[in-house]
């Protein structure tokens, strides 16, 4: 029987987007990072795909948008808040790095209070509530899983000594309920719903 288009399982995710300006000065970073990377050892995000996951909803029908929309304005019950880009960082270590990220400061227990609402309230939706601590962060790029441990050593000597300074600051406005589509040339995204802060 074939799936009715209602039906269809759409990956959903709970999202911060970033302010074209803060794109624009995470790009020359991750450029001098991809020619620190001369063995190819890490598989790196493309500009457009760079956000602030808060909740990864996974395989969803396409019905239960419009129920998620509606938990997603029942946690926007905050006002507006600042974060700022600044410091690269690695999961789980410098040396031994299988995820390459940028750090989030700013009004953090704000951040934490909202993620923590988008968890309370899509719960009762069937989303199990993530049990790991909450670490904001942007993944820049994820080692491959040929990589070798000395190329992925040499890239981290390197880019260990890479000093970021605060990229920018912005005023979160709203969430996003992002569509994630899968492809050969990489993730296409696509804004399904947006919920400003009030």
């Amino acid at each position: 029987m074939s799936m009715s288009a209602t039906s269809a399982l759409l990956r959903l995710f709970i999202a911060i987007t970033l302010p074209e300006a803060i794109h624009a000065a995470i790009v020359p970073i991750q450029q001098r990072l991809e020619r620190l990377d001369t063995s190819h050892a890490i598989r790196w995000a493309s500009d457009d795909s760079l956000h602030l996951t808060l909740k990864f909803l996974g395989e969803t029908p396409a019905d239960r948008v419009e129920a998620i929309s509606a938990a997603m304005q029942a946690a926007c019950k905050q006002a507006p808040f600042r974060l700022n880009i600044e410091g690269l960082g690695w999961f789980p270590t410098l040396r031994s790095p299988r995820v390459i990220w940028l750090g989030v400061t700013g009004d953090v227990p704000a951040l934490h209070h909202l993620r923590d609402a988008v968890e309370r309230t899509v719960a009762p939706l069937g989303f199990p509530t993530e049990a790991r601590p909450f670490s904001p962060h942007l993944t820049l790029g994820r080692t491959r899983q040929q990589a070798s441990k000395a190329a992925l050593a040499s890239f981290a000597e390197e880019a260990g000594q890479l000093p970021v300074a605060q990229l920018g600051s912005w005023q979160v406005p709203e969430l996003v309920l992002m569509r994630s589509d899968l492809r050969p040339s990489g993730a296409v995204y696509t804004v399904l719903a947006r919920t400003a802060l009030s």
